[in-house]
C-alpha cells in the first residue's frame, strides 16, 4: 500500500507537473519566469530526497512527531524560523508597510514580541512535560480525555485556517509568476505537503524549514541591501526617498496619503482606535505563543537547554527577519511605487496586487534572475510552513484524539502512526478543497482568526496549566471552550465577515480584532469555574501541581532529558 501511494504521489511530483507546465507554457498569453520554475523543481527535487531519506529514519512515533529528539538547538532555531516565517510575513508585511506605512510595523512588532514570552515563560516547561504536542502539557495534571479532545479541537481549527490562507497565497502566486491554472496549483502544493508529511515526518518537515529559512532570509537580505544601496546606505537618505516615492507614486493609497497631508511615518493609517490596537497586538503576541505548529517543535530537541536556545536563535532570525521586511516596504515606496513598469496608473493598483511588492522589490533590484529566485523561495516558503501545520494537525488527531483520548494509550507505535499519516491526507485534502473554495473570498481574516484563536483557546488553558495551582479541568474546558466560541463569532459578525463576505450592511461587532474580548473570556471562565470547581477531581488536580512543578523546572522524569 505504501508504495502504491509513493508511486502515485512521485507520479503527480514529477510528471504531471511539468506536463501542466507545458501545456500551459504554450498559450500565447502566458510569459512563463523560467527561473522560478527551473529553481522550483530544483527545491521540490532537493526536499523529496530528504522525505525517502527522511522515511528510511522514521520508525518509531518519536521520529514522526519529534524527530527523534535530536535535532541541536542551533537547527531547530532555524526550523522554528523557517516554520514561522511565512508567506504573510514576507509578501504581507512588507506590502503592509508598502501600503499603509508606518502602522506596517504592529504586525512586525508583534509577530516577534511573543518569543520573549516563549523563551522566558514556557521553552524550557515544555521540553520537560511533553512529549509531542502541546496537549500533553495541558493535560499533564488534569483529566486525559476532555482537555485533550479541547485542545485537539483548537490546534485544528488553527491549522485549517491558517492552511487556507496559505494554499490560496500559493494558487495565486504560482499562477501569477507561472502560467498554471489556479486550481492545479493548489492541488501540486497539497500534494507536495502530504508526501513531506506523511512519510519524512518531522524529520523531513524540519530540513524543509531549514533550507527555507537560509533561502528566505538570504533572499531578503539581498532587496534590502539593493534597497539600501539606492540610497547610498544612508538610513536618512533611504527615508527621504520614501517620502518623495509617495508623492510620485501611480497607487491611489499613496495619492490619498498626499492628499490627506498624512506622513506614511506616521501612525494611524492602518489602525485608528486603541481597542483595535491593543486587539491585534494581543492576537499576534499571545497568538504566537499558542501556535501548535510551533510549539510542537520544542519537543524536537534533546533537554530544556537546547529548548532554550532553540528559541534564542529563532529570535534572533526572525527579529532579523522582521527588520528587513520593514526595509522592504519602504524600499518598494522608492523603486517600485514611482516605476510605471509596476503599477497599473489608470487604476492605481500595483501590478498583481499589493502583496506582490516583495516580488516587483526582487525584480527592481536584481533583475529576471533575481525575481525567478525570489519567486521560487516565495513558493518554498508557503511549502515549508503548510508541511509543519499538517503535521500538526495530523498530531493532534493521531496522538491527542485516537491513541490519549478514544484509546487510552493503548496503542501501539505503528498503529499510531498509520493513524496521523491518514489524518495528514485528509487534512491535505480538505485544505485543497477549501483553498479552491476561498480562492476569490476574503481570506485576510483567516490569519487573523487563527492568530485570535490560538491566543484565546490554546495560550490560556496552556499557561495557567504550567503556573497557577488552581486550574481544574472544568475550569480549562469552560474556559477554553468560551475563547474558542467567541473568538469565532465575534469575527464573523465583525466587518471583516459579516460586511466583506456575508454582503450585509453594517458589522454586528465592531471591531475586526477580537483577541482583547475573547482572551478576557477565557481567562475569567478558567479562574471562576476552577474557583468554583470544589469536587473532589479537582483537589486531586490541585495536589498534583507540586510533583509537575519540580518536573517543570527541573526537568527530573522529562523523557530523554537530563534537567539542567
Amino acid at each position: 500500500m505504501r508504495g502504491i501511494i509513493a508511486s502515485l504521489f512521485g507520479l503527480l511530483a514529477t510528471v504531471w507537473t511539468p506536463l501542466l507546465w507545458a501545456a500551459e507554457a504554450a498559450k500565447p498569453e502566458n510569459k512563463l519566469n523560467m527561473t522560478a520554475i527551473l529553481m522550483f523543481f530544483a527545491f521540490v527535487a532537493v526536499t523529496l530526497g530528504i522525505t525517502y531519506w527522511a522515511a528510511s529514519r522514521t520508525k518509531t512515533t518519536k521520529d514522526f512527531y519529534a524527530a527523534g529528539g535530536g535535532i541541536t538547538g542551533f537547527q531547530n532555531g532555524l526550523a522554528i524560523a523557517g516554520d514561522y516565517m511565512s508567506a504573510a510575513s514576507f509578501l504581507g508585511i512588507s506590502a503592509m508597510v508598502f501600503a499603509k506605512g508606518y502602522d506596517g510595523l504592529i504586525y512586525s512588532i508583534g509577530f516577534l514580541v511573543g518569543w520573549p514570552i516563549i523563551l522566558f515563560l514556557m521553552a524550557e516547561q515544555l521540553r520537560n512535560l511533553g512529549r509531542y504536542t502541546f496537549a500533553d502539557i495541558v493535560s499533564f495534571r488534569l483529566s486525559q480525555v476532555p482537555i485533550r479532545t479541547l485542545s485537539a479541537l483548537g490546534t485544528l481549527c488553527t491549522v485549517i485556517l491558517y492552511l487556507i490562507a496559505q494554499m490560496v497565497g500559493a494558487g495565486q502566486l504560482i499562477r501569477t509568476l507561472f502560467g498554471l491554472p489556479y486550481e492545479s496549483a493548489v492541488i501540486i502544493v497539497g500534494a507536495l505537503m502530504i508526501l513531506y508529511v506523511a512519510f519524512g515526518g518531522m524529520i523531513a518537515t524540519t530540513w524543509v524549514q531549514i533550507i527555507k529559512a537560509v533561502l528566505l532570509l538570504t533572499g531578503a537580505t539581498f532587496i534590502a541591501l539593493g534597497a539600501l544601496h539606492h540610497a547610498g546606505f544612508s538610513l536618512e537618505a533611504f527615508f527621504r526617498a520614501a517620502m518623495e516615492g509617495v508623492k510620485a507614486s501611480g497607487l491611489a493609497d499613496h495619492k490619498k496619503v498626499v492628499a490627506d497631508s498624512k506622513d506614511i511615518f506616521a501612525p494611524g493609517g492602518l489602525v485608528s482606535d486603541p481597542i483595535s490596537a491593543i486587539s491585534l497586538g494581543m492576537a499576534l503576541m499571545f497568538g504566537t505563543a499558542g501556535l501548535p505548529h510551533i510549539l510542537m517543535r520544542f519537543f524536537t530537541v534533546a533537554n530544556a537547554k537546547e529548548a532554550r536556545k532553540s528559541v534564542f536563535y529563532a529570535t534572533g532570525f526572525i527579529g532579523y527577519f522582521y527588520i528587513l521586511t520593514f526595509i522592504i516596504g519602504f524600499g518598494a515606496v522608492v523603486l517600485v511605487a514611482p516605476n510605471a513598469q509596476y503599477v497599473d496608473m489608470i487604476k492605481g493598483t500595483l501590478a498583481g496586487g499589493n502583496n506582490m511588492a516583495a516580488i516587483h522589490m526582487a525584480h527592481a533590484t536584481g533583475g529576471d534572475l533575481f525575481l525567478g529566485f525570489i519567486s521560487a523561495v516565495a513558493f518554498a516558503t508557503i511549502l515549508a510552513v503548510v508541511s509543519g501545520l499538517t503535521l500538526a494537525g495530523a498530531s493532534a488527531v493521531s496522538h491527542d484524539i485516537y491513541a490519549s483520548a478514544m484509546r487510552g494509550g493503548n496503542v501501539n507505535e505503528q498503529t499510531e502512526m498509520r493513524i496521523s499519516k491518514f489524518a495528514a491526507l485528509g487534512i491535505g485534502i480538505v485544505a485543497i478543497f477549501l483553498g479552491i473554495q476561498f480562492e476569490k473570498q476574503n481570506v485576510a481574516f483567516m490569519v487573523g482568526l487563527a492568530f485570535a484563536i490560538a491566543a484565546s483557546a490554546n495560550f490560556p488553558i496552556l499557561i495557567l496549566s504550567i503556573y497557577w495551582k488552581n486550574l481544574t479541568t472544568r475550569g480549562a474546558l469552560i474556559g477554553g471552550s468560551l475563547g474558542l466560541i467567541s473568538t469565532v463569532v465575534m469575527v464573523v459578525l465583525s466587518k471583516t465577515v459579516w460586511v466583506d463576505v456575508l454582503g450585509n450592511k453594517a458589522p454586528l461587532f465592531p471591531y475586526k480584532d477580537p483577541a482583547i474580548f475573547s482572551m478576557t473570556l477565557a481567562f475569567v471562565g478558567c479562574w471562576l469555574f476552577s474557583k468554583m470547581d470544589n469536587s473532589q477531581q479537582a483537589a486531586e488536580e490541585k495536589a498534583r501541581f507540586d510533583a509537575q512543578s519540580v518536573r517543570c523546572e527541573t526537568g527530573i522524569g522529562a523523557a530523554g532529558s537530563s534537567g539542567h
